[in-house]
Order: structure tokens, then sequence, then C-alpha cells
């Protein structure tokens, strides 16, 4: 009490843990923005979309990778790993920017491609995997009682992001004029820096927190998961991969599968709800884990819903036969809205999940690792649920757009084995935990 009395606001848990976090997340979180300015910059630089959307699935491989290697860094310098956050975060979008410059020079330009490449997907991965992992312990050592609160908190920051910044850098697209794009990046680099680097001189782990072990007797990661069966981190590392490669197979259609059910005028109405069911099932589901004996009963209630709504929209072949139907229009959009909420939800819940198996003293690290799962669901979501769509189904034209409604309904048939594997994992291999395992013990 006495050093609270003293700190003032350096022991504020709002000041140290929640607006840094938020500031970070807010910031790195604009990568799921690629949406609204890839077509730009594939016009603007002379490649095709196709060619251009790998930089976006680089940087979700490299924000899971750089989590996984560098969750160690985390562990023992939040300041270094949120200062590397900074640099990479900004460096990236203003490399990015600069090669959109240089590819709008010189169209066609396989150096622009490359040079791309490596500025959003590699160093930006960088910032985003470092960026993501900085706050997540120190937002859980602040908020000891309610963690899933905090990290929900934070979490929902980053899937907030879009929602904030699409209509910004929407506005700056039409008023920036000629090379908009690549003035764009720039700008908001500098944006993102000032905001990231405030975050990095705030955060800070409580001064009453002692490292649980000395360093150089502190055990390795392997050690650690071996505390608990193997099966057990396997179960939580394949349903976390599961929920994020269905979650993205669907929201990678999604603008698609509105339009199919005839609401093309309101697609970026619908994106925006989206992005806050997303936002809100990353607060939502764990902040409720909290007060539950088992958090793994959070990834249960999440597979259970999925199922239950895809279920619903492949009985009633509700994406084909949507249009002009408003029980079916309603039950696409609630899957839509089920599945952003429990996509959302499991990056939330998954770290407070690994501290209530595996304890506190490693969290940064097998958070981490954890994260790789991210990486390689951003290599097969997207491209899986492209891949079928594109082999399977009839392309019709509507309205001026070619469009495969069979193709998107089929893409269930895969999220639906998937969310099933998932449940199974739940409840075979993963064992409880937190309060559920105490009380087992007794």
């Amino acid at each position: 009490m006495e050093n609270q009395k003293e700190g003032g606001w350096r022991t504020n848990k709002w000041v140290r843990a929640a607006i840094p976090a938020l500031l970070l997340h807010c910031s790195i979180g604009t990568v799921y923005c690629w949406s609204i300015f890839s077509q730009e910059i594939a016009d603007y630089i002379g490649f095709s979309k196709g060619a251009t959307e790998w930089a976006f699935s680089f940087a979700i491989f490299f924000l899971g990778m750089s989590a996984a290697f560098l969750g160690n860094i985390v562990e023992k310098d939040i300041h270094k790993s949120s200062l590397i956050a900074t640099i990479c975060f900004a460096l990236g979008m203003a490399l990015t920017g600069f090669f959109i410059y240089y590819g709008g020079q010189h169209k066609g330009s396989v150096l622009a491609l490359v040079g791309i490449y490596i500025s959003y997907g590699f160093i930006m991965g960088i910032g985003l995997g470092t960026g993501y992992l900085s706050p997540v312990k120190t937002l859980m050592l602040w908020f000891q009682d309610r963690k899933g609160l905090a990290t929900g908190l934070a979490v929902a920051g980053f899937g907030a992001a879009k929602a904030i910044a699409s209509p910004i850098m929407q506005s700056m697209l039409e008023n920036l004029g000629e090379g908009g794009i690549y003035k764009m990046f720039v700008i908001l680099a500098v944006v993102y820096f000032v905001m990231m680097f405030v975050g990095h001189l705030l955060l800070a782990k409580p001064a009453d927190w002692h490292e649980p072990q000395e360093k150089g007797a502190k055990p390795g990661i392997i050690e650690v998961i071996k505390t608990r069966p193997v099966t057990n981190y396997i179960g939580i590392w394949v349903m976390f991969y599961i929920n994020i490669t269905c979650g993205l197979a669907l929201i990678s259609q999604e603008k698609m599968i509105v339009k199919c059910i005839g609401l093309a005028a309101s697609v970026g109405l619908v994106s925006t709800i989206s992005a806050i069911f997303n936002a809100g099932g990353r607060l939502g589901f764990s902040s409720w884990g909290d007060t539950m004996k088992d958090r793994n009963t959070v990834y249960k209630m999440i597979f259970i819903l999925s199922i239950a709504f895809t279920v619903l929209v492949m009985i009633t072949s509700g994406i084909k036969n949507g249009e002009g139907n408003g029980p079916l229009i309603f039950l696409v959009l609630a899957l839509i809205f089920v599945v952003n909420a429990g996509y959302g939800g499991g990056f939330s819940n998954v770290p407070t999940l690994l501290s209530d198996h595996y304890g506190m003293g490693s969290i940064s690290a097998i958070h981490g690792i954890t994260l790789s799962a991210w990486a390689f669901a951003g290599l097969t979501g997207n491209q899986v649920a492209t891949y079928i769509v594109n082999h399977s189904g009839e392309w019709i034209e509507h309205e001026g757009t070619k469009m495969n409604p069979v193709g998107y309904q089929n893409v269930l048939y895969f999220t639906l084995i998937m969310y099933v594997i998932a449940l199974v994992l739940c409840l075979v291999l993963v064992k409880p935990s937190g309060k559920a395992a105490k009380e087992q013990e007794k």
C-alpha cells in the first residue's frame, strides 16, 4: 500500500497495463484493414490482386512465427519487446509505402512486389507478433482476479482496430489525391509509431511481481508443457488452429456471401457489425471465462454454437436460397456474427487458459509458441475456402457481379467437419484447469 501511495500513476493498472495494451493492439490490429486497400495497391503497382494478397498472408504467418520464436524475449523484457514491435511495425508500414511508390513509378516491377512482401509481411509481421504478446502477461499480472477481462480488453482492441481504422483509411484514399495509397502508408506509419511508442513507455509489470525462478534455473518451455499430459497442449494448439482456420475460411468469403443473400448495398454495414461481434467476442467470452470453473468451457460453447448455426444454414441452403427470404437472411447473418464472435473469443481466451494450465512463470513464451497456430491458419483458412469456391458449384452473373452461391455453401462442409473435430478435442484431450482442477484435487 505504501508503494502505491508513493507511485501514484506508476502503480495504476489502467495506466501501466490497460491503456498501453490498447495503444499497441489498436495499432497492430489494423493489419486486418488489408482488404480496404489491396485492390488499390494492385492497380497502382501493376500486378493482380491475387499477387498482392500474399503480403497479408505473409504478415499473419510471420506474426505467429515471430511470437513463437521471440516469446522468450517478451518473457525477459517487455520494454525491449514492445520497442521492437514499435520500430518494426512502423518501419514496415513506411517501407510498404515506399515500395508502393516505387511500383507506381515502375509498373510491374518485381522488386516493388517483393519489397511489399518483405515490408508488410516480414518486417511488420515481427512487429505484429512481439506487439501482440508484449502486453498480455502484464495485463494478467495487474488484473489477477479478472485475467479474462484484462486480456479480452486488449485483444478486443486488436479486433476493433479494423472497424475504427477502415473509414479513416477510406477517407484518406479518397482525399489524398494522386498517389494517395502510398501517402496513406507513410502518414499512418508516423501515427502508429507515436501511439505504440507511448504504449511502450507506459507498459510495466507490477513492482511487487517477481519471476518465480532465478535466471538459469528456469525450466524450458518443453519442461513446462510436460507438467501436464503432452496431449493436453496438443489439444489446445489444434483447437486454437481450427477455430482460426474456420473463422478465416468464412470471413474471407463474407463479402460475397452477403451479396448472395441480396444485401449488396449493405456489405459495409454488415462488415462493421461483424467487426463489432469479433471485438465483442474477444471481450465477452474471455470475461465470461473469469466466472467459470474451467475456461475450456468457453471453447466448448464457441464450437457448439458454431456447429449449430452452420448446420442450420446447411440444412436450409441459406446462402444459396437466402435472397428475398427474410428468415434465411437472418440465419446466414447470425452464422457470420456467431463465427466472428467465436473467432475473436478464441484469441482472448487462449492466454488465460494456458495460464490456468501452466502458470504465469513462462506464459509469454508458451503463448507465443501457441500463436504459431495462427501462422499456419493464416496460410490455410483463406486458401482452402478459395479452393472450394473455385472448384465446386457454378459461377453466375448477378447484378453485375460474378458469384458462386453453391461454392460458398460448400465451404460450410469443411468448417463443420473442422468444428466437430475441435469440439471432440475439447472434450477428450484438454483436461480441466483452474477452479475445476483444484476441485478434482480435493
